[in-house]
């Protein structure tokens, strides 16, 4: 069993940061690929980016692309979705995601483990 962990949402202005957290028990993240996703209000869950297992690739999707960076701290188990230059658009309930079986995947249903997820509100 894997269980994930997230943190570091909240409220922020536009143009700002805020650094989300995932922290998983279990195996070893160099196990896994992991994911991010977003889920806003009245919208489907959506690919925000991706990390290879190893973390050797990663995957941004192009409204992000250029302001966050997903990263991973193999000593802490955990990984991290540093987002600048947020915008209103932003605005959605975060989630991390485990893949067990395969080297890197941007779909949602190819992950076996989430967590519970963090809202992050961006401000005009």
């Amino acid at each position: 069993q894997v269980q994930l962990v997230e943190s570091g949402g909240g409220l922020v202005q536009a143009g700002g940061s805020l650094r989300l957290s995932c922290a998983a028990s279990g195996r070893t993240f160099s196990s896994y690929a992991m994911g991010w996703f977003r889920q806003a209000p009245g919208k489907e869950r959506e690919i925000v980016a991706a990390l290879s297992r190893g973390g050797g690739r990663t995957y941004y999707v192009d409204s992000v692309s250029g302001r966050f960076t997903i990263s991973r701290e193999l000593a802490k188990n955990t990984i991290y979705l540093q987002m600048n230059s947020l915008k209103p658009e932003d605005t959605a309930v975060y989630y991390c995601a485990a893949d067990t079986n395969r080297f890197m995947t941007t779909a949602q249903s190819e992950y076996d483990y989430w967590g519970q997820g963090t809202q992050v509100t961006v401000a005009s």
